[in-house]
């Protein structure tokens, strides 16, 4: 059996769940997050405690399991404490800024490069070279931070680029020149 599927998912006070056949909506203090999950698998609110089941042995109901446990439990955290993703910025004259709701960014292209965020997810610069993302669904708080980073991923000789704050960039050597004889 799944380890991760197989525990209970603790409701914390102040958080509504509303389960109507494979549909799992989730209220609390944040907002609220609804989602469809797939309908083999059997979701149940006993006792306080959300409980995941699956039909079968079989291989797909087995990943089905541990993926609409973390499904659920995501949404749990991301309506009672929110997620956030950091950013860096490294590179000479790299820098970030916000214009209304959109950030703005000079990466060393010939035009700053701006980016919406999605409904739900909110952009913060609190330095030019640091950017936050914040939001209650980890999926969309996750995209829009990859789309982020895309635009200027960081390069392995100079670690100029942007880059996640936790993120660990490989560094090569440049080149050795010549070796006399």
């Amino acid at each position: 059996m799944s380890r991760i599927g197989r525990k209970p998912i603790p409701v914390p006070a102040g958080v509504e769940i509303d389960i109507k056949g494979s549909r799992v909506q989730v209220k609390g203090p944040k907002g609220q997050l609804s989602r469809e999950m797939h309908p083999e698998i059997k979701i149940e609110l006993v006792d306080g405690e959300i409980v995941v089941s699956r039909p079968s042995d079989d291989k797909r109901h087995r990943a089905l399991h541990g993926l609409t446990r973390t499904l659920i439990s995501n949404m749990i955290e991301g309506v009672t404490n929110g997620f956030t993703k950091e950013l860096e910025i490294n590179g000479v004259g790299y820098r970030a800024s916000k214009q209304g709701n959109k950030l703005v960014l000079q990466v060393g292209y010939s035009h700053p490069v701006e980016i919406e965020p999605r409904d739900g997810v909110e952009i913060e610069v609190p330095a030019p070279t640091r950017i936050t993302v914040r939001g209650i669904d980890k999926e969309a708080v996750g995209a829009v931070a990859a789309d982020i980073r895309f635009v200027r991923p960081p390069e392995p000789y100079l670690g100029k680029g942007i880059r996640y704050a936790n993120e660990r960039i490989r560094r090569k050597a440049g080149k050795a020149g010549r070796v006399s004889d």
